[in-house]
């Protein structure tokens, strides 16, 4: 559906996201995979916070920043994945203007807010290898109420001038978004307005985000591998290590798959291979971030089985 500009263009009111352009058994296939995989995330993350709302000995500043990444990953794969299994389903693909720009805001602000929640979490084990005396005074619960809450507010306010821009752009080169969502890239694309604002403020803001979250949490493990160094007990090394393992396997994923789309041509065929590429932060590590911190943390294994035999004491003394 179009309009007309007062230039004679056509201008695009809906768009088409193409995304995974697949017929038959493999689209039926794909869509109970992610079904799967997306009911796996939501039980998965909500399970970690009750298991650390429910143990009075998980109620630790680390696991106050594992539960608020968990809250996080409830909402960042439901901006995008509901609307792909309907897409699959229904096989109707299109997606007005609005309805765009408002998944490219809450995608882009939540995957931000997850880069500073990682920061945040990051400096919190630096403080505790580097600083273990000071660490309950320096990380006090009003200090994790003001990282979590800062790292909601500055992922949402800095992805807001990228958005206005996108936003004030005419697009009439077609309607069909090569995506799963509504990207940045493949916009810019449709668009026939001079880009080059939006262009800078997305830049920018990538710069700012990506690049200042990734240093800062660069900084902090360089310190902390710097204090491990020095332990003379191989024990206490191993120790030491155990304690930010799982939040470093995170950022590696996390951070490896974004810096490893942003550094491949934004063009032709590479479009199609970020897409997939895409899956990996958007779909598959919100699902991988409750397992990883479960399986490497004996205090959640306990609490994991101290919760399911109370409730299982609990369900036969109601029978």
């Amino acid at each position: 559906m179009v309009t007309r500009h007062q230039f004679n263009q056509s201008v695009v009111t809906d768009f088409i996201l193409l995304g995974f352009s697949i017929e038959g058994q493999r689209r039926f296939w794909l869509f109970i995979v992610l079904l799967i995989i997306y009911i796996a995330t939501i039980t998965a993350n909500i399970f970690i916070i009750v298991i650390i709302k429910a143990d009075p000995r998980l109620h630790k500043p680390m696991y106050f920043f594992i539960s608020g990444l968990s809250f996080l990953e409830l909402w960042y794969p439901s901006v995008t994945v509901p609307r792909l299994l309907w897409s699959l389903k229904t096989k109707d693909q299109h997606i007005s203007v609005a309805g765009c720009l408002a998944q490219f805001y809450f995608h882009f602000s939540l995957g931000a807010t997850e880069m500073y929640l990682l920061t945040a979490m990051g400096y919190d084990r630096y403080v505790a290898i580097c600083n273990p005396l000071r660490y309950s005074v320096i990380i006090s619960p009003s200090v994790c109420t003001m990282l979590i809450l800062g790292s909601w507010a500055c992922g949402f306010i800095g992805v807001i001038v990228p958005c206005l821009r996108l936003s004030k752009l005419w697009y009439c080169k077609g309607n069909g978004i090569d995506h799963y969502y509504c990207d940045f890239a493949p916009m810019i694309r449709l668009s026939c307005s001079d880009t080059a604002k939006a262009q800078n403020a997305a830049f920018f803001s990538i710069c700012f985000v990506s690049l200042g979250c990734f240093l800062l949490t660069l900084i902090s493990y360089a310190c902390i591998t710097r204090m491990i160094i020095r332990l003379s007990s191989a024990l206490a090394r191993r120790k030491a290590f155990s304690t930010f393992a799982s939040h470093l396997f995170v950022v590696i994923l996390f951070y490896g798959t974004i810096m490893f789309m942003f550094i491949r041509p934004a063009s032709g065929d590479f479009l199609q291979f970020n897409m997939k590429v895409s899956v990996v932060p958007s779909i598959v590590t919100p699902l991988l971030n409750p397992i990883i911190y479960t399986l490497r943390n004996q205090e959640v294994i306990e609490a994991v089985f101290k919760t399911a035999h109370t409730t299982m004491a609990w369900s036969k003394g109601c029978k």
